[in-house]
């Protein structure tokens, strides 16, 4: 230990003990609960290291140097005369007092509260979002609780408004004029921000594609209002019930989203194919176009399965379709990771109640937009590049040898290993032979989650770093500018280039700090997102406590273990209550394991469950163990 004194971030478990990762990059330092001394999760502390804790480093917090939690969402309670509120998020172990509480009290009702002083811990409410447990509050209590506001201020609001309805004639003049191509937009049926529209053609000897992104640089300006509020939310956000868009709805869905039989400005990325899908030629420009048809995923995965009911669009699917299995088996061919892992997907009825649980699996359809949207975003990079664009890449850097060796160590009790020839770095490839070895098996969610584990996160960088995972050397984010404030920035750089280039060094001091900004908001609206998602489930299996389950153990820890069911939801076999022996976390082995019987629970193991608690605070389900095999007809059907 050769720094006494450390400074970094809190991370608090909800036991009680915490986390600090060292600024400096350094081990994490362990913090137990009675050495916090009033810091909370997620704040900036100074802490002194004094010895180690199971191979840890340890120490205690010596000053709190950032608040991070002045607004919490909590519960009212009431004892005595004094009012006070518990915090939804049960790593705040502290309740906020409030002094100056005067309104009528009701019970459990959910409120947001800013802090006024944290020694003790005081607030005053800002906002009553209502009686827990009534339609929405929850999810608008997770919303707060991460600084989300859905409305926009009234600045903002007021300058949406005054946004044109229509292009106006002196602007479509201006651009090349691409309205006598029958451009389709695909996505799902309920989507509103319409970013992307497509249009495919064969030549002699190859293809052209075109692929047409809502011009929104040309609506929100530099410095304006918009702007501003655009880059303190970073993206729209998708929690399960509603949509947080990161422009008001005057653009999102309407002059900025590519609606069908109306004029539209967009950028251009225009393509010319060779027969094997290499791109030999393109163009980026500014252009006006009006959508042939606004087709839906599952119109286009029938008219794949042979239904010609798009008949009118029949020759542009075609092409697409072609374009798709060149480009992906070019991704293929060089090394790009596909996870192939299903997203959980709720469905709530109209009062917000969760009705069913699905397992959304990527369709024919989205993949044909996706090799789309994947092939103009590294043409737009490369462009970039070559051009010296400053500009916004979207990067995925080499996974960390230490990940990497973890993985292994899982892997190993597969009898696999990601492996490097002597003498190169590791590459996507070495993911993919691994990944394509598993397809199928039992064990292929289980290790193909801890591979995706072990890649580094995705984010915004000014620096070309390339993107791991994809194996592309060149790659950005073009195409969704309604949605994401990266892909809006990098629109304006392109613009500028074309238009005004003497501004692109004024323009490029600023990428530093937007790509840490959206990085940061990105890492927040997957977290709203998830947290949602987890409250919804745990409100859904509430009906089935008590019935049996078929899972497999996806994770593995020192109390207990976790099981996912084949809908998607997961939850925890505490150690302390398995039977007949004490069971020991062996993290090499990333196993629990029976001192007395030699009995292990490994990573990947099936298991059968029971169902014995869904806790709606804690969002977190709790299963027991069930001994035996039971007849399947005893096992709930979800």
């Amino acid at each position: 230990m050769k720094k006494k004194f450390l400074i970094g971030k809190l991370s608090v478990n909800q036991r009680g003990f915490g986390f600090v990762a060292p600024d400096d990059g350094g081990n994490d330092i362990f913090v137990a609960a009675e050495n916090l001394f009033g810091a909370m999760n997620g704040d900036r502390v100074k802490v002194r290291v004094f010895g180690k804790y199971n191979g840890r480093v340890e120490g205690h917090v010596v000053e709190i140097l950032e608040h991070a939690n002045k607004i919490i969402v909590g519960k009212l309670n009431k004892r005595g005369g004094t009012v006070t509120v518990t915090p939804d998020d049960k790593r705040i172990t502290q309740k906020i007092m409030l002094p100056k509480f005067k309104g009528k009290f009701v019970a459990n009702t959910k409120v947001v509260v800013e802090i006024i002083a944290w020694e003790p811990l005081r607030g005053q409410i800002v906002e009553i979002l209502g009686k827990e447990n009534a339609p929405g509050v929850e999810i608008r209590g997770i919303l707060r609780s991460h600084g989300v506001e859905e409305d926009f201020p009234p600045d903002v609001q007021a300058e949406a408004s005054r946004i044109e309805i229509e292009p106006s004639a002196d602007e479509i003049s201006r651009r090349i004029d691409r309205r006598n191509l029958k451009i389709v937009t695909i996505d799902g049926e309920d989507a509103k921000d319409l970013d992307d529209g497509v249009f495919a053609a064969e030549l002699d000897g190859g293809f052209f594609l075109g692929v047409y992104i809502a011009d929104v640089s040309h609506y929100v300006k530099k410095n304006s209002a918009l702007d501003r509020e655009a880059f303190e939310r970073g993206t729209s956000i998708y929690p399960v019930d509603r949509v947080v868009p990161m422009l008001p709805r005057e653009l999102s869905n309407g002059i900025c989203s590519l609606n069908a039989g109306v004029d539209r400005l967009a950028m251009a990325c225009e393509m010319k194919l060779n027969s094997s899908g290499q791109v030999v030629d393109y163009k980026i420009f500014p252009t006006v176009i009006n959508v042939f048809r606004r087709l839906s995923y599952t119109q286009v995965d029938k008219f794949l399965d042979g239904d010609k009911i798009l008949a009118d669009c029949e020759d542009n699917l075609n092409v697409l379709k072609k374009i798709r299995e060149l480009r992906k088996k070019i991704r293929d061919d060089r090394g790009s990771i596909d996870f192939n892992l299903s997203e959980m997907k709720i469905l709530l009825n109209d009062a917000g109640k969760p009705i069913e649980i699905t397992k959304r699996i990527q369709t024919p359809a989205e993949s044909i937009i996706e090799e789309c949207m994947l092939l103009a975003n590294e043409t737009v990079a490369e462009h970039t590049l070559r051009r010296k664009i400053p500009s916004l890449y979207r990067v995925h850097e080499l996974p960390t040898p230490e990940k990497v060796t973890t993985l292994n160590q899982l892997l190993a009790h597969f009898s696999l290993h990601v492996a490097t020839s002597a003498g190169r770095d590791l590459e996507p490839r070495d993911f993919q032979k691994i990944l394509l070895k598993v397809k199928d098996l039992p064990a292929e969610k289980v290790i193909t989650t801890y591979a995706l584990r072990t890649m580094q996160q995705a984010r915004y960088s000014p620096e070309n770093l390339g993107h791991f995972g994809l194996a592309a050397t060149f790659y950005t984010h073009f195409t969704s500018p309604i949605r994401r404030y990266p892909d809006l920035i990098v629109h304006r750089m392109l613009r500028a280039s074309l238009e005004s280039p003497q501004k692109l060094p004024t323009l490029a001091k600023s990428l530093e700090e937007i790509s840490k900004q959206s990085s940061e908001r990105e890492r927040q609206a997957i977290d709203i997102e998830r947290e949602t998602l987890d409250l919804k489930a745990v409100e859904y299996m509430q009906q089935f406590v008590g019935q049996n389950f078929d899972g497999v153990i996806e994770s593995v820890t020192n109390f207990g273990f976790f099981v996912e069911l084949d809908n998607g939801v997961d939850g925890l076999v505490r150690a302390a209550d398995l039977k007949n022996d004490y069971y020991a976390f062996v993290e090499r082995e990333f196993a629990l394991i029976g001192q007395s019987t030699g009995k292990s629970f490994h990573i990947g193991d099936n298991v059968r469950v029971k169902l014995i608690s869904a806790n709606m605070n804690l969002r977190q389900l709790t299963f027991e163990l069930v001994s035996g095999v039971a007849d399947k007809d005893l096992i709930a059907k979800i």
